[in-house]
């Protein structure tokens, strides 16, 4: 068997506020419970299990692909909820939207601080079988 990526531990300052907020903006079913997490269920069988930390929560980033129509809607749910967006994980280029690979990407911040990102090509411009 192929070692494959099934989850991560985010830890938040909220754990069911921080799960909601991800699900919300990038369109998926509402969280799950398990255990003391709150479970934000991705499209290939991996989750980000969201925790409550103890102390203040460490930045951290986590990037997702995804298909062009999907960046156009969760691109308007950022415009919508005035979030503010980059073009780059610098955060030096401020409401404008990447191009890199030939597709595009681009970045905002969750509640806690973790670095978000969207993109529609991987780095690299390959594409999974």
């Amino acid at each position: 068997m192929a070692v494959e990526f099934n989850h991560t531990i985010v830890n938040s300052s909220d754990k069911e506020a921080s799960a909601r907020f991800l699900a919300g903006i990038l369109g998926l079913p509402e969280p799950s419970s398990y255990g003391p997490f709150a479970v934000v269920q991705l499209g290939n069988g991996t989750s980000l299990d969201f925790a409550d930390a103890h102390g203040e929560p460490r930045s951290q980033h986590y990037a997702f692909l995804v298909s062009e129509d999907e960046f156009d809607q969760i691109h308007a749910r950022i415009v919508e909820r005035g979030l503010t967006y980059w073009a780059d994980p610098f955060h030096r280029q401020e409401r404008e939207i990447n191009t890199n690979d030939g597709g595009r990407g681009l970045y905002w911040v969750d509640p806690d601080g973790h670095n978000l990102e969207i993109l529609t090509v991987p780095y690299g411009g390959w594409q999974s079988a």
